[in-house]
């Protein structure tokens, strides 16, 4: 939460500007919590947002280190950039274990269309300021904000799939049809199946309606593109996908797995990111799984066919 491109920031979500001194952020705190307090009428979503949003900024130390990490105030702050150590995930321990086998450059053909995209809107003959900077990108068209924060959950849906081991093997921004745009962002093959995996952020909470996903900051059928685009790969790699998964951020599903069942004759599931992992071990309900000599089948065909966006 307010670590996406998309997000509201904390200061927004308690309807105050950055500048607010520690007396007023307090009293917009209890205000937006009698607000949004579900015995008064409000959403438990956005009381739980409210509550984390105290969290980040209800401190002097607290709130230094979200405005320098943000892009707030004098400090100088990191940027989104995927070379910027704020927007990953926090250090852990060396892993030496074996990583799963990676193709193609997951959130590549995203991060390349906003920077082209950001150039034209900062303008011609005007100095490129840093693209990544989360003042600058704050500021940005809608659209621009959302092929960012595109690329950022392909990135991270690709740590997790590297940390599930060699007997995994995963291709990005795989090329599903004619138009640039037209891509599965990463097809997983192991031994719970083949999948197709989307990864989205939307910027706000999504649900399920009619096997399809809804919500705010949802355009058009993600689900129904999807699976349209995995059969396309299907077909040029005669292959038979096992099941289709869309990843979103954890804050934004009531649950963090829940599966559709057959839609259009694939099992789909829909997953927050840090459920991914234990998904693809297991397997989505329905789907078929690969073992064997079938998975060097399968991964050579793939090898031969995919082509990236």
């Amino acid at each position: 939460m307010f670590d996406s491109p998309l997000s509201a920031s904390a200061y927004q979500v308690l309807g105050v500007e950055p500048t607010v001194d520690e007396e007023g952020l307090r009293k917009a705190y209890r205000l937006r919590l009698r607000q949004t307090h579900p015995d008064t009428g409000g959403e438990a979503s956005v009381f739980i947002q409210v509550q984390r949003a105290w969290a980040l900024v209800g401190t002097p130390q607290a709130r230094v280190a979200y405005d320098r990490g943000h892009g707030f105030g004098a400090a100088a702050a990191p940027s989104f950039s995927p070379d910027a150590p704020a927007w990953r995930p926090p250090s852990r321990p060396a892993d030496t274990r074996p990583k799963a086998r990676s193709y193609g450059q997951p959130g590549g053909w995203r991060r390349e269309r906003y920077l082209s995209l950001m150039r034209e809107w900062v303008g011609r003959g005007v100095e490129m300021p840093d693209p990544y900077d989360p003042a600058l990108v704050r500021s940005a068209p809608h659209h621009l904000r959302r092929l960012l924060a595109d690329a950022l959950a392909e990135e991270a849906t690709a740590r997790v799939v590297a940390d599930l081991g060699m007997g995994y093997t995963v291709w990005h921004d795989v090329a599903a049809g004619h138009a640039s745009d037209e891509k599965v962002d990463h097809v997983v093959l192991g031994p719970s199946g083949l999948y197709g995996v989307l990864s989205e952020d939307f910027g706000g909470p999504v649900r399920i309606k009619r096997g399809e996903l809804v919500g705010d900051g949802v355009d058009g059928a993600p689900i129904a593109a999807l699976l349209a685009r995995l059969r396309t790969v299907a077909r040029a790699a005669r292959v038979k996908f096992s099941g289709a998964i869309v990843v979103l951020p954890d804050d934004d599903l009531d649950q963090p797995i829940e599966e559709l069942g057959r839609v259009r004759g694939v099992p789909v599931a829909i997953v927050s990111r840090s459920a991914l992992s234990t998904v693809l071990r297991r397997g989505v309900t329905g789907a078929r799984e690969v073992g064997g000599n079938e998975v060097f089948d399968i991964r050579t065909r793939l090898q031969h066919a995919v082509r990236y966006v």
